[in-house]
């Protein structure tokens, strides 16, 4: 089979973050077919969207995987759902969140699924610990250093993490 080249963003703000973050790793490396190649520093960052509730612990991890996307998309919200997550209101407080960022270097528009992550490229939390795993990875044309400097600062302090 093939493997694909998989970048994944992870956040928690509930409960034992930096722990929830662990354990989200760790059950993404057993996930059939799927191998964990870098994860970056945890980041803490204020909440986006919904501002009302306590600040996020971020990641991102890149992984190789023989896994097609849906199927990837279903064992990672299995994830989700097996570490505590219940869905709340949109860009809630949660246990974990686990999104796909990019597959390789396709583009997939499904119902469920969009890759790259129509967000991404809006998002200091993402992109910090993004450029620190995969630094020479493109989206949509640009390099991800390209695209934190498009950002404002408005769009949000990313802070290194210290336990």
């Amino acid at each position: 089979m093939t493997l694909h080249s998989c970048a994944l963003a992870l956040g928690s703000n509930i409960g034992d973050k930096e722990e929830n973050l662990k354990d989200a790793v760790a059950a993404i490396g057993d996930i059939t077919h799927t191998t964990v190649t870098r994860v970056s520093q945890y980041y803490r960052t204020a909440p986006w969207g919904d501002t009302d509730q306590d600040w996020f612990l971020n990641a991102c991890a890149k992984i190789e995987t023989e896994l097609p996307p849906l199927q990837l998309l279903s064992a990672l919200k299995g994830i989700e759902s097996n570490l505590g997550r219940t869905k709340t209101r949109r860009w809630g407080p949660r246990v974990i969140d686990i999104d796909i960022l990019t597959y390789d270097a396709v583009a997939i528009a499904e119902d469920t699924l969009t890759i790259p992550h129509p967000r991404m490229t809006e998002r200091a939390f993402v992109l910090v610990p993004l450029a620190e795993i995969w630094p020479d990875l493109r989206v949509n044309g640009q390099s991800i250093e390209t695209h934190l400097a498009q950002l404002s600062r408005e769009d949000g302090d990313v802070f290194p993490y210290k336990p």
